[in-house]
């Protein structure tokens, strides 16, 4: 099944084709440049208007006197919360330091400390200060930056903007050999075309929009997990989805992306307090106000519902230095109308990271031959139920370099692909004023708290808006598309798993329990049927 879009008009042609200008995508586009092969890379809005550019916490990396990887791996293992794929975190906390030295090669420019060494803090979940910082609170930003340099000074790279990927284009042997592409403006390219190559590789980043309030960009609809859904992949742990614990409260009527208050901020000694001005992280877990961050989201959840507030506060007052430390977050919440120097901040948790995603094996590829996926589009295992603080750039620039050098190694020759049917009895496409009521049942339902009951309505809910059809292929009715598959691959997963776990709270099944030990794992068909198993967590 695809989604309906008009004739291709145009044709192009790469070694292989990467969909997303994140670090995942950037990183990926480099080093197959590395190897000698040209890049299509293909970015929904401008270049740098994703995910990455918005991080505020850091890179994780065992960098640090007295630190190591094996430390770092237990972290990321207790964070994970028992289903972590202990291989895909032996290669994330192994080959960080080193893709960290790579990046900074690049040009990526750190924060130092008073001795001009690279300055290592702490955030939730860390035993140790191994967080990478830039411009304090725009971590993010920094490494954007460096990476877009050198794709942009690089002749082997087309950059297509403001283009979404529709379908992939598979050939007479079943393998991925190029995708369907949008563009929207003017020129040769404009409209729908088919881009082809040896290999595509998704790297579209998260599905924050599935959700009322995301700390994700609008750009974030699950494009990438949705396309390889309908390609045939195998997707994975998609009912975790972290929602970070502080994010700047606003009123509930203002949808979309909301402000980011960085884990850092409690790392520099900022605390939490519920309405009554009472801390209540102490005695809840052994870090306190650091502990992982599903926990401290569930017991925010837990205070704002014992006292029927829609927010907690952050205080961080007596951070001495805020304004310096953490400018990005000071000017949005001074934007807002709050001075974090002198009053608490509001916050409440809001769908933040997929853990899950498009399952991948240790090279980045799916399921589908030809077809890979690399950071929040991919389930590599590495996150388990939770994704450990920093950990998910450290993904993008590890598997990006691991993709790189398996397609340069195993992907035949680019192939043509078989004739693309255009029968709309075959195709779907949904309306895209269901987007509202689409994420309010999700935030409702599936959710940081979740019960059968509330999962069922959800699923009620989304039955009825699936006959909601459109006959007019545009971004905005691709996207609900996508979104709505997603809504019910997390539905069916939060249903089947039938506990709590990292980031996944069931409040009908409180406790974590050991039969669940599992991944579930689930395909879609080319008739819109779901299957779904669960595999035992190497």
């Amino acid at each position: 099944m695809k989604l309906l879009a008009g004739v291709p008009g145009w044709t192009v042609n790469a070694d292989v084709i990467v969909i997303g200008s994140g670090v995942a995508g950037l990183t990926t586009a480099l080093n197959l440049r590395a190897n000698n092969l040209s890049v299509l890379l293909v970015t929904k809005a401008r270049i740098d208007a994703g995910s990455t550019k918005w991080a505020q916490g850091g890179i994780a990396a065992a960098l640090g006197p007295g630190d190591t990887p094996d430390q770092h791996k237990k972290d990321t293992l207790i964070a994970g919360a028992g289903l972590c794929d202990s291989e895909a975190v032996d290669i994330l906390v192994t080959e960080g330091p080193e893709a960290v030295r790579k990046l900074i090669a690049r040009g990526a420019v750190f924060d130092k400390s008073d001795t001009g060494e690279i300055a290592l803090t702490r955030e939730g979940g860390h035993l140790r200060n191994r967080i990478l910082h830039a411009g304090g609170d725009a971590t993010g930003a920094e490494v954007s930056r460096a990476l877009l340099a050198a794709v942009q000074g690089d002749d082997g790279i087309e950059v297509i903007e403001n283009a979404l990927a529709i379908d992939v284009l598979k050939n007479a042997e079943g393998r991925v050999c190029g995708a369907t592409i949008h563009v929207i403006g003017a020129g040769s390219r404009d409209g729908v075309g088919r881009a082809l190559a040896r290999a595509v590789v998704i790297a579209t980043g998260g599905l924050g929009q599935v959700y009322s309030q995301t700390t994700n960009p609008s750009v974030s609809t699950g494009d990438g997990v949705a396309l390889a859904l309908r390609a045939g992949a195998k997707i994975a742990d998609v009912e975790f989805i972290q929602f970070h614990p502080t994010v700047l409260w606003r009123e509930l009527s203002e949808s979309g992306q909301q402000p980011l208050i960085s884990e850092a901020v409690r790392g520099e000694g900022g605390v939490l307090v519920n309405i009554k001005g009472e801390r209540f992280m102490q005695g809840k877990h052994p870090q306190a106000d650091l502990a992982p961050r599903d926990i401290v989201a569930k017991e925010i959840f837990r205070q704002m519902a014992e006292t029927n507030s829609p927010h907690v506060w952050l205080d961080a007052r007596k951070i001495a230095d805020f304004k310096e430390r953490f400018p990005t977050i000071y000017a949005s919440c001074i934007s807002n109308g709050i001075d974090p120097t002198t009053e608490m901040i509001p916050v409440s948790p809001a769908s933040h990271y997929a853990s899950g995603g498009v399952l991948v094996n240790m090279v980045g590829e799916t399921s589908v031959p030809g077809l890979y996926a690399c950071g929040e589009t991919a389930c590599t295992g590495a996150h388990g139920a939770n994704r450990l603080a920093s950990n998910s750039l450290l993904e993008g620039l590890v598997f990006g370099t691991r993709i790189s050098g398996d397609i340069a190694a195993h992907v035949p020759p680019q192939t043509q692909p078989v004739e693309i049917s255009t029968d709309s009895n075959s195709n779907f496409l949904l309306d895209p004023a269901i987007k509202s009521e689409l994420q309010s049942t999700m935030s409702k339902g599936a959710g940081v708290m979740r019960s059968k009951e509330s999962l069922e309505e959800t699923l009620r809910v989304l039955e009825k808006l699936s006959k909601k059809a459109s006959t007019t292929p545009c971004i905005e009715a691709w996207e609900i598309s996508n979104l709505y598959l997603l809504a019910v691959a997390i539905v069916h997963a939060a249903l089947e798993r039938t506990e709590s776990r990292g980031s996944h709270w069931r409040s009908d099944f409180p406790t974590t329990s050991a039969n669940w030990s599992k991944r579930i794992i689930q395909s879609y068909s080319n008739t819109g049927k779901w299957e779904l198993e669960t595999v035992e967590v190497k």
